[in-house]
């Protein structure tokens, strides 16, 4: 669907696949494995568009459900790949993506194998602050060391990966079986707090359409 002029939400992915339209196309975050085919129809059918016409994938964090089709799509579209310093070694195989711990990590190794990951090399390594197609890259790390959102000036939007996220009208946090380091993930709750933005788009969940920053910061004085 789109969101508002020139930016697209993929529907049906778990997680959320934005499309930001303009000079090039830009990818945020490609889906759990066997997605590919949604993303590239979506493209062709809805945006009557080219797979080469995306320039930039952009990974908010090393998830599986945000990175799983990551080499599909750089090896069909030709695209650069970029994630945050912190969580490149896992896209690109150098290390192995950690495993929750409990009864999260062992149903994560029972179904692992129907999802099956394909390692890609990022081309650009992101840090705090670093701009990237238009974009600005804000280091939030606790669900992952890398996690990042993404702020878009021009559309006062923030793509906040699995940061933040709104589901039903609600703001909540990263999931805590899923965030190894929640004391982090409340500062970077924080910082997102700090920053000025209208809309809110966040890795699961719905838009948050309407004085986002604001109810952000409400959200950071009562986030547990």
């Amino acid at each position: 669907m789109e969101i508002i002029p020139g930016v697209h939400q993929i529907e049906g992915i778990n997680a959320n696949c934005y499309l930001i339209i303009g000079d090039g196309m830009i990818l945020i975050d490609t889906g759990l494995p066997g997605n590919t085919g949604k993303i590239l129809n979506y493209i062709k059918d809805t945006l009557h568009g080219s797979p080469s016409d995306i320039e930039t994938i952009i990974l908010t964090h090393y998830h599986l459900d945000h990175t799983g089709n990551a080499y599909e799509l750089w090896d069909i579209t030709g695209a650069k790949i970029a994630i945050h310093a912190d969580d490149a070694d896992y896209v690109g195989g150098i290390k192995p993506m950690p495993v929750p711990s409990g009864l999260i990590g062992i149903l994560y190794r029972m179904f692992k194998v129907f999802f099956a990951f394909k390692p890609v090399q990022p081309d650009i390594v992101l840090h705090d602050n670093d701009q990237i197609a238009g974009l600005t890259c804000i280091h939030a790390p606790g669900h992952t060391a890398g996690s990042i959102c993404l702020y878009d000036p021009k559309f006062r939007m923030l793509f906040s990966g699995d940061a933040i996220r709104f589901f039903k009208g609600k703001l909540e946090g990263p999931p805590p079986q899923f965030t190894p380091d929640m004391n982090q993930a409340r500062q970077s709750i924080k910082k997102i707090a700090a920053l000025d933005f209208d809309i809110l788009l966040s890795g699961h969940g719905e838009p948050l359409m309407s004085k986002a920053s604001e109810k952000v910061r409400e959200f950071s004085k009562s986030f547990p």
